[in-house]
């Protein structure tokens, strides 16, 4: 126990010597990390058509309800959201509807600036979530991949890999 605590005092007296690090915020931006969960955004695909099939995961992962979808259909049986909320005074950033969403449209982004003096602002509706690219995967296309004009087999798509043989591990 006495060991810790001189560990502990002594990275104190360290850093109370040192120069501190400091950022000039409105002119300097400060590193962001590739995997730091921000704003969430939806997405659209590579056709420029929105990615959300309004499945329902992202709010139902939601751990605090801060999600509110309601879905529509077109003449071609697509689902799409014709309303889509996200009430980010509730939000926890915690990433569980951009894991649960199989299309990819939520993703969160590295946008760190939502501060808003007036808490309807942070309210967001579809039109302010919807971006005009495909965030960390551009080239994705659900409906390519899985919707209803799939044409492969199963292990047979862009962007799957062939088969392997279980036997190639053997030694």
């Amino acid at each position: 126990m006495i060991r810790e605590l001189i560990d502990g005092f002594a990275v104190t007296w360290q850093k109370m010597f040192s120069k501190p690090v400091t950022v000039q915020y409105p002119e300097q931006k400060p590193h962001i990390p590739e995997r730091y969960r921000g704003r969430i955004i939806l997405t659209r695909d590579p056709s420029g058509e929105e990615r959300c099939v309004a499945c329902y995961l992202c709010s139902s992962a939601c751990p605090v309800d801060c999600i509110t979808i309601q879905a529509t259909e077109r003449e071609d049986g697509r689902r799409y959201p014709e309303a889509f909320r996200i009430n980010f005074n509730r939000c926890i950033f915690c990433g569980l509807c951009a894991e649960a969403c199989p299309t990819l449209a939520l993703q969160m982004s590295q946008d760190f600036e939502m501060a808003e003096t007036d808490p309807g602002r942070l309210i967001y509706e579809k039109d302010r979530l919807l971006v005009d690219h495909g965030g960390k995967y551009p080239d994705y296309s659900f409906w390519d991949e899985a919707g209803t004009a799939v044409t492969h087999a199963l292990g047979h798509g862009r962007q799957d890999l062939p088969p392997s043989d279980p036997r190639s591990n053997m030694p």
